[in-house]
């Protein structure tokens, strides 16, 4: 009866310490996509690229973003180990102003599940835009 419960016990070990190492990561390209001066009006959508740097499939559970101007959309489906795929971010460009929005990523990345990317930029007004060109 021992010999069975320590090749149970070995066994269960061993399968924890290999669920251990498969975990997914996510890898941005850049965390901050930078609209620059745009005119109000124009086009808002911008994307945010990542790879899936583990081992693990990679599932994006909630995107949100701090203020109803930005809508954020995320990926549906799992993004298998060493695949790439996109964060689509559209901002409302009839506010005129400086854009400085978070958006908040929750998915099973291992290291780190909850993380915090970034637009920034200007909407200027049609007439403010004419006066810089």
């Amino acid at each position: 009866m021992k010999k069975i419960m320590i090749i149970l016990f070995i066994g269960f070990l061993g399968t924890t310490l290999y669920a251990q190492d498969t975990k997914a990561q996510i890898k941005f390209k850049s965390e901050v996509v930078d609209y620059g001066e745009i005119a109000k009006g124009s086009d808002g959508v911008r994307q945010f690229e990542f790879t899936n740097t583990g081992n693990a499939p990679l599932v994006i559970s909630k995107v949100y973003s701090s203020c109803g101007c930005t809508i954020p959309k995320k990926p549906e489906a799992p993004i298998a180990p060493g695949e790439s795929s996109v964060i689509e971010v559209k901002y409302d460009t009839n506010r005129v102003g400086p854009i400085r929005k978070t958006i908040t990523v929750t998915s099973n990345a291992g290291d780190n599940p909850t993380m915090a990317i970034k637009i920034k930029g200007s909407v200027l007004d049609g007439s403010v835009l004419e006066k810089k060109n």
